[in-house]
Formats: structure tokens, sequence, C-alpha cells
């Protein structure tokens, strides 16, 4: 459905109108995690991957399976974890997205709850938002570098 830019919704609408993503904001935080854990290695373990962000090991499975569903990632009850190529490719956006917004806030003086407004933040940004965004960071970086000495 496309979305009129004259008129206003509720966040909740605009969720509505561009269910194109079948990422929730959750899926994609688990997508983003095991990206981030398999860095270092090629898979991660369920308890890990719960331990990383805090949840109990029986809803990380739900996610996980939901995951496989999908195709973004292979695993086996009980097994390893390891993401598929387009899983690695959208948990790399993932990871780039938030390292962007969370680049941005420490660059405008956020400091309190840095993580948590990151978090918020970055299930809702459009594509061209970000990368607006990504333009201003590298823009004060280099022409502002007293911003980022506080």
């Amino acid at each position: 459905m496309r979305i009129n830019e004259d008129e206003f919704y509720t966040v909740r609408g605009y969720a509505l109108l561009s269910q194109g993503n079948p990422l929730t904001p959750s899926l994609e935080d688990y997508l983003e995690m095991i990206c981030r854990l398999t860095q270092s290695k090629s898979f991660v373990r369920l308890s890990d991957l719960a331990r990383a962000l805090n949840v109990q090991p029986p809803s990380a499975n739900k996610m996980v399976q939901k995951l496989a569903e999908l195709g973004y990632i292979d695993y086996e009850k009980y097994g390893l974890i390891k993401p598929t190529k387009s899983g690695q490719e959208l948990g790399r956006y993932f990871i780039e997205r938030h390292e962007i917004i969370e680049r941005f806030f420490q660059l405008i003086g956020v400091t309190e709850n840095l993580l948590e407004q990151t978090e918020k933040i970055e299930h809702s940004i459009n594509e061209q938002t970000l990368k607006k965004i990504k333009c201003l960071v590298e823009y004060l970086q280099v022409a502002q570098p007293e911003l980022i000495e506080e």
C-alpha cells in the first residue's frame, strides 16, 4: 500500500502501511546479534544468543525457528546457529544501521540510555533517513572533530 505523504498516521498506522519487511523489530534484533556473535566464529549456540539478548532460551528458540523458516539462518534443534548468505547480508546492514545511529547520538551529546535510545530508533528509521544521518555523521567527524572530543 502506498503512503500518502500529505496524510498523518499514527506510528502503528505507518507500520501497517509499510509491512513489506517480514521481520519484526525483535527478529531484527535476533538476526543482528547472531551476526555480531558470528563475527568471531562461524556459529553461535542458542544459550549464548539468549544470554547476549538477556532472554530465556525457550524465547530465543522460538525466534531462531522463525528466522530459520524465513531462510535467514541455518539451525537444527539443540544445534548450532549459522546465518545464511542473505541472513549475513541483512545482519551486516542491521549492525551498520545500529552503529550509524549510535554514533549520531554520541555526536549530539546523548549519554543517558544511549543503547536503549539507539535500539528504539533503529527499527523505525527508513533507508533514506539513515543514509542522510550517515552523511551528516561522516561530515561532522571531519569538519567538526571538536564535537567528538567533549
